[in-house]
């Protein structure tokens, strides 16, 4: 028998729901066949089988929420390896590990999960992004120690490898940030709220993942806000003339769709402001990926537009539509929210004039973009009207210090108010 484990479908997953299963006890199995569908805290996500075999148990009933990260959810029986999860579709983003050198070692016996049979008749037991990485940096799997569940060979073993430096063991413990210590935290009771005044709604995997995220980064992120005003008439005239000339094509674009064009834009302007703090140094994105703030049913995600500064403002439209619309029904794969470079929260629908965002590591900045309304200006010593909007940009002094910072906005800027430079 070999136990199939419950799946880190995202490196910040630590539980997860299991919303269906495909196969029942009895089923035979083989690889790439669907066998259960997991909500993560963003998404709902296939497992799919890697080898054949027969379904032995089912151990975790479908509708079951909390299962912990490589819990037992079921039995596979014979020789066939355990399946390995990964979304549809997509390879999954491993969940991060604690550190422990990494050195060559045989392959583990036949019995553990994952297997795959190399040259020499031998089996390696590998998730099948581990054997991607692998192949592509050229790295011999044999070398490597696996550290996954029953030693199987996983991304961060092979990340380790490819730096000569070290990977983890399942499940070991991570290292404790400097003053991460959480506070106690008190019942509403001991803080005088009386038991029945209220309703208790319980956390989802969502909100726990958002609400440690967030803390860890107000914590942790050295931050500081830089606002700024812009005037958008420019802008409106040119969206009205733009859409007009769509409108045979169904699209529209909208006002956070030129926010989003000249987010990229100034970041390759400025790509100081494009890059992640690291350990080992500054990583400069070669691609302004740029997330944007959608609010779903519990939550918020960010799905991102790919390589922002290539697209022109009808593709991001189509993009920003389609992303949205799949955010909120939860179908949206890992690697269409995890990973930009950048972040855009656009409040103004709400008629929020500004706001500061939290930054949304590791990306160096976020900017927050309130309404744009009718204000009185000054222009050449006479007092006049116009439509302004208030930007702030929250940054990660490590990476994106005050100078960077305000490069980057007057960048932005420029290319907002003349929104002709953007089609350049």
């Amino acid at each position: 028998m070999t136990d199939i484990l419950m799946p880190a479908l995202s490196p910040t997953m630590e539980e997860g729901g299991l919303a269906k299963w495909h196969v029942k006890p009895g089923d035979k199995i083989e690889p790439g066949q669907v066998i259960a569908e997991i909500e993560t805290d963003k998404a709902t996500m296939e497992v799919e089988a890697v080898d054949d075999g027969e379904i032995a148990e089912i151990l975790v009933p479908e509708g079951t929420q909390g299962v912990k990260v490589n819990t037992p959810i079921a039995r596979l029986k014979g020789d066939a390896a355990a399946p390995a999860p990964k979304p549809a579709e997509a390879p999954k983003a491993e969940a991060p590990k604690a550190a422990e050198p990494a050195k060559a070692e045989a392959p583990k016996p036949a019995s553990a999960p994952a297997a795959a049979k190399a040259e020499g008749g031998e089996r390696i037991f590998a998730s099948p992004l581990a054997r991607r990485l692998a192949a592509q940096a050229g790295l011999d799997l044999k070398a490597i120690k696996g550290s996954g569940p029953h030693g199987r060979i996983v991304k961060s073993d092979v990340d380790g490898a490819a730096k000569g430096g070290v990977a983890a063991p399942a499940g070991a413990a991570q290292p404790a940030k400097a003053g991460a210590e959480p506070r106690q935290v008190l019942s509403l009771e001991q803080m005088g709220i009386a038991p029945g005044s209220y309703d208790l709604v319980p956390l989802d995997g969502m909100r726990r993942t958002i609400a440690r995220r967030l803390t860890d980064s107000f914590r942790d992120v050295p931050h500081f806000p830089l606002t700024i005003d812009l005037e958008i008439d420019g802008l409106l005239a040119a969206r009205a003339k733009l859409n007009a000339l769509l409108e045979k094509s169904g699209v529209k674009v909208s006002v956070n769709d030129f926010v989003l064009k000249a987010s990229a834009m100034a970041l390759k302007l400025v790509p100081e402001a494009n890059a992640s703090y690291t350990p080992d140094g500054i990583a400069m994105h070669h691609h302004a990926d740029v997330a944007m703030a959608v609010a779903i049913d519990g939550g918020l995600i960010t799905p991102i537009i790919r390589a922002c500064e290539t697209k022109g403002l009808a593709q991001i439209a189509k993009e920003s539509k389609d992303l949205a619309e799949r955010a909120r029904s939860r179908k949206l794969k890992p690697e269409e929210f995890q990973g930009g470079t950048f972040s855009v929260s656009n409040l103004g629908m709400f008629g929020i004039k500004s706001f500061a965002s939290i930054i949304n590591e590791p990306q160096g900045a976020i900017m927050s973009v309130g309404v744009g309304e009718q204000r009185p200006v000054v222009k050449n010593g006479v007092l006049a009207v116009a439509t302004v909007m208030t930007v702030t940009l929250t940054c990660d002094h490590r990476v994106v210090d005050g100078a960077i910072g305000a490069k980057f906005l007057q960048a932005f800027k420029s290319l907002l108010e003349d929104p002709v430079t953007m089609l350049a």
